[in-house]
């Protein structure tokens, strides 16, 4: 018999919606039924491709014994993290208050007021691993509900009322200068592994925003910083946690060496890794760095798109991830014997190359299979199979093609095929980017596809959600929705100049502004009109995915640019000031401040080119801005004169002798107007 979850459209909700346990979504109906019967609620918040999740209710929720208990003594609530942010990040600070740690799936008791008051995260069917069992815990709850009501309602009072006073964003501030930079990446370099890759110890978290920060500053020609991301990069592309067969990554590596992923794919990590993958090939003209971006945003388009690109419409939403598991076995789908290399290959040889690039063994290297990570590189491969080294990228390839092929008709892991605005607006940017900076048509139609999509289905009635599955929208956006929606909508402007996406971008800015600027500095993450939380959450820190405030201020730095407005500018340094110390101190807790602080130091350039797209002129200037990585540049373009609704940074620009027309301004200053594009790159060359 299903529950009340069977009416939702979460994937993760829907996996639970035939569970005994008497589920409720978050709402007033939970809320009122907890308060009217007295009851405490037990809230479990989990996504879709949790491997843990998946356990705990296999092992819990669908057990019936387990499931009366939980409908006699509690008012059970399940919430997709994904879909509620807000909720998560409450409650989630609740459960770190209370145990020093944190994950997911996480389960946590409250008030009937929704107050939290006793948490944890994973809990066994039966007592093990130095933890109770699950049921001895809500046994354990429901007699101290009894007994001691009164002790469990002081703790979620007081709980609460330390939640709320650490939302706070300082308002002392100094000055915005390039040391608070200098010592952020030199904590970043004194922190690296330079034996494994990357930041840290197993599990192994990628950290693209780190990455960007110091391509960034690699940009500006600190060699130290592109060093420690060319190795980041490497590490990581080897294989093991990329998947070298058919492009993208998993979430993360449960060992240092990034060898034996948790093999579920985020959206938000492939939208953030090639990314940095594509400014790495700007920066170097390494090809690898190109193929791997390539390759992560074909995966994206060929696996995680909500419709074709050509096909059925509505088109050009993105799905949120990957489960790890598919036909019950984590990571069964991405796993390789021998025998089944050697059955997948035409030739002899092309086994033999893919076995010897990647160790592959009888025995494996994860219960009894191969996670394939290379074993030898191009030149070792060159000598040992005299093949030409040059050859060797392009022959592999050819060999992961028909893995691929062969790996596709497996069954495949299950998808969750909700489309978050903000984890899509992460991947805009990224498609934005490689449309322009690698000449691909195809990812532009893509990057339009998408930002349509967001900017109609997602927006009812010109008000923006978080989600969409099955033609049906979720909750109020987040302030991380509107903040990495305009920033992705800036990217595609400066892809494709149609005034549309500006406008949209200011629009949303207005919105932002708006419903969710708090009173002393920032942003809230809510919308000011929601009113079911015990407190209003102001995340500044960085996570898996960039904080809304992080974004917030990058895309007003960016917007106040296009537009002259200085006091979107100003609002904006208020915020990166009160983070100073925060960033410098934990430089990949507050990656993205990072990336805007450094825009916001400058000298950010503003590009402005006049002329008939048609003509082959514009375009020469066009592709000469986008000739090089240029993190700290903006670019608008119009035709002659420009229409009304087109980014003010284009006003009064005059054509000279009637011919397309650059003009690049820094520090208020503007460079004498240029007719072609080689005096366009003469300029820009002599910036720093």
């Amino acid at each position: 018999m299903s529950n009340r979850l069977i009416h939702e459209s979460s994937p993760y909700l829907l996996q639970h919606a035939e569970n005994p346990v008497d589920w409720y979504p978050w709402g007033n109906e939970a809320l009122e039924k907890a308060r009217l019967e007295k009851k405490p609620i037990f809230l479990s918040i989990g996504y879709a491709a949790c491997h843990w999740c998946h356990v705990m209710a296999h092992e819990s929720f669908e057990d019936a014994q387990t499931a009366s208990f939980m409908n006699e003594h509690f008012v059970n609530i399940k919430v997709d993290r994904e879909e509620r942010p807000d909720l998560d990040s409450i409650y989630m600070d609740a459960v770190v208050a209370m145990t020093g740690q944190g994950g997911w799936p996480m389960s946590i008791f409250l008030t009937p007021e929704g107050r939290p008051f006793f948490g944890g995260t994973y809990y066994p069917p039966v007592a093990r691993y130095n933890m109770p069992s699950f049921i001895q815990v809500l046994q354990s709850i429901a007699n101290a509900w009894q007994k001691e009501r009164d002790r469990l309602v002081k703790a979620g009072d007081e709980l609460t009322a330390h939640l709320r006073s650490t939302i706070v964003l300082p308002t002392d501030s100094g000055p915005l200068t390039q040391e608070v930079l200098e010592q952020a990446a030199f904590k970043l370099a004194q922190t690296y592994d330079w034996k494994n890759g990357g930041w840290g110890q197993a599990p192994k978290f990628p950290q693209p925003m780190a990455i960007e920060f110091l391509l960034q500053r690699a940009a500006q020609g600190d060699k130290m910083a592109l060093d420690i991301s060319k190795h980041a990069l490497d590490a990581m592309s080897r294989g093991g946690m990329y998947d070298v067969v058919g492009g993208g990554f998993s979430r993360y590596s449960t060992d240092k060496h990034w060898l034996v992923p948790h093999f579920e794919k985020m959206l938000y990590d492939n939208a953030l890794l090639s990314r940095a993958y594509l400014h790495a090939y700007l920066l170097t003209g390494d090809p690898k760095y190109r193929r791997v971006c390539e390759q992560t945003l074909d995966f994206i388009t060929r696996e995680m798109m909500a419709y074709p690109v050509k096909g059925a419409s509505p088109q050009g939403g993105f799905f949120s991830s990957l489960d790890a598991d598919s036909e019950g076995e984590e990571g069964k789908f991405y796993l390789w014997t021998i025998v089944e290399i050697r059955s997948a290959l035409d030739l002899p040889q092309e086994a033999e190359v893919i076995i010897a690039a990647y160790g592959i063994t009888p025995s494996g290297n994860f219960e009894g299979r191969t996670v394939l990570q290379r074993a030898l590189d191009d030149a070792a491969l060159a000598e040992q199979f005299n093949i030409p080294i040059e050859n060797i990228p392009e022959y592999l390839s050819s060999l992961h093609e028909k893995l691929l092929t062969v790996r596709s008709k497996r069954i495949p892991p299950n998808k969750d095929d909700k489309v978050l605005v903000s984890w899509n607006a992460l991947a805009l940017i990224t498609f934005s980017e490689a449309a322009r900076y690698l000449n691909r048509g195809d990812y532009l139609d893509v990057a339009r596809q998408n930002a349509d999509f967001l900017l109609t289905e997602l927006a009812p009635q010109n008000h923006l959600k978080r989600s969409w599955r099955d033609g049906k929208t979720g909750s109020d956006a987040f302030l991380e929705d509107y903040a990495g929606l305009i920033s992705g909508l800036i990217a595609l402007y400066q892809s494709d100049p149609d005034p549309w996406w500006f406008r949209s971008a200011t629009q949303l800015a207005e919105e932002m502004l708006a419903h969710y600027r708090a009173p002393d500095n920032g942003f809230f993450d809510t919308r000011d009109e929601q009113n079911d939380l015990i407190s209003r959450p102001k995340n500044i820190q960085d996570n898996a995915v960039p904080s809304g405030n992080a974004l917030a201020a990058m895309a007003l730095l960016q917007l106040s640019a296009y537009t002259g407005k200085g006091e979107w500018r100003d609002l904006a340094e208020e915020m990166l000031g009160a983070i100073q110390p925060h960033a410098t101190n934990y430089p990949t807790a507050f990656s993205m401040w990072l990336c805007a602080f450094d825009l916001a130091v400058g000298p950010l350039r503003e590009i402005a080119i006049i002329g008939s797209p048609d003509l082959s002129d514009t375009q020469a200037m066009i592709k000469a801005v986008w000739s090089e990585y240029r993190p700290k540049s903006l670019l608008a373009t119009s035709d002659f004169p420009p229409a009304p609704n087109c980014p003010p940074l284009l006003f009064d620009r005059q054509q000279l002798d009637n011919q397309p027309t650059a003009y690049v301004c820094q520090n208020f200053i503007c460079k004498r107007p240029v007719k072609n594009s080689q005096d366009l790159l003469a300029q820009l060359d002599r910036q720093p």
